[in-house]
């Protein structure tokens, strides 16, 4: 199943950045219209729905003989929508948008209000906000939670890669400290490959330059489903 969402992601992603390309009469070279890097951008924030990292079966695994329950089926929209409630209510006129999309809640936090330039240090005056987060998911276990890294298109794509890992793995480790269950969290650096926005202009690239936390139920049948880690598996 990874292996086909993965290649799904692909076939959608290719298929729009080669819609949203343009050529130039002069060079012949093909580079991105205004208007295609809108829908490029809107595909790098749809691509990322309904898959979770490292793969459902195998998060569910590492669940086994935790703390962590599961939500039965019929419940999962109402655990949802009281996690979403709280979650707004704690990070009002923090800067973090809370959005939901079906029985998934994504909290965006950017960079400008988290992280200084070129730092993947959680800046000091953000940390109450991000405890708000963290008290929240603490209360509300059953969710898987991954922590993705993005960038904007500037500088090359090795230092955005690693900046991107590093400020995922940043904030998971806060949440860590704070008394959310690690074995709850995935990381995952993008670099600049989901934009949300143009990055032709800098209000686009400070929307760009985010970390994303997306909750997704933890169900019955995930649990169930799922078998106990195998001895020297690797975690």
């Amino acid at each position: 199943m990874a292996i086909k969402t993965r290649a799904i992601i692909a076939i959608i992603v290719t298929s729009l950045t080669l819609t949203a390309c343009v050529t130039d009469p002069e060079t012949g070279k093909q580079t991105l219209s205004k208007g295609g890097g809108g829908a490029l951008a809107g595909a790098g924030a749809g691509a990322l729905l309904g898959a979770i990292l490292g793969g459902r079966d195998n998060r569910a695994e590492v669940l086994i003989g935790t703390a962590v329950g599961a939500i039965a089926g019929g419940a999962v929209g109402s655990y949802m929508d009281k996690q979403e409630r709280e979650l707004r209510a704690r990070t009002a006129n923090t800067g973090i948008e809370v959005e939901r999309q079906g029985d998934e809640i994504n909290l965006k936090l950017p960079s400008g209000i988290s992280f200084d330039f070129n730092s993947a240090t959680v800046k000091p005056e953000f940390r109450p906000a991000l405890d708000q987060v963290a008290q929240t998911l603490a209360s509300y276990q059953s969710t898987f939670i991954d922590v993705s890294g993005h960038t904007d298109s500037i500088g090359s794509d090795a230092v955005n890669q690693r900046l991107s890992e590093q400020r995922a793995a940043a904030v998971a480790d806060y949440l860590q400290y704070q008394g959310v269950n690690r074995a709850r969290v995935a990381t995952r650096g993008y670099g600049k490959q989901f934009p949300i926005a143009s990055n032709d202009t800098e209000a686009g690239r400070a929307q760009n330059r985010r970390v994303e936390i997306k909750l997704s139920p933890v169900t019955e049948q995930d649990l169930n489903g799922a078998q106990p880690p195998r001895p020297g598996r690797p975690m």
